[in-house]
């Protein structure tokens, strides 16, 4: 396998089949295991996105390899831009990711479900901003 990886591109696209096959792994196993509900508080309506847990969504964003591209706090140092701090609805992540533009490939509800976008989208959300460089002492010295 060593022979084949030459470059910084190969070794990305290493990293994506990679990212791509867990996460398609771990989807599946979730839904699995996630037993549906006929209560009508439970479902959601079709244009609603789910409210979203932070603390879950930090999960997640590890689990399918958010931070790879996006960095560990989403604010970039991988190849993707920063994606915090996010006012990003749960419905607006959502959407671009499933039909997103640039680089960033779709991924599909057998992929990754809304609600894990929504708890993705509410860790993004509660990711805090950086502090002024004003307000830190030692780089005003």
């Amino acid at each position: 396998m060593s022979e084949k990886i030459r470059n910084g591109s190969e070794i990305a696209r290493w990293l994506l089949l990679a990212a791509v096959t867990v996460s398609l792994i771990a989807s599946s196993a979730a839904t699995a295991q996630t037993p549906a509900s006929s209560t009508p508080a439970a479902s959601q309506s079709a244009n609603a996105a789910p409210a979203g847990n932070a603390e879950n969504g930090k999960k997640l964003y590890v689990l399918y390899f958010c931070w790879s591209c996006h960095g560990s706090q989403g604010r970039a140092g991988g190849t993707a831009p920063a994606i915090t701090p996010s006012t990003r609805s749960a419905d607006d992540l959502i959407k671009y990711v499933r039909k997103p533009r640039g680089a960033m490939p779709p991924y599909t509800s057998k992929s990754i479900s809304d609600r894990e976008l929504a708890d993705i989208a509410a860790f993004l959300r509660a990711v805090p901003k950086d502090p002024d460089p004003k307000s830190i002492p030692l780089l005003n010295q």
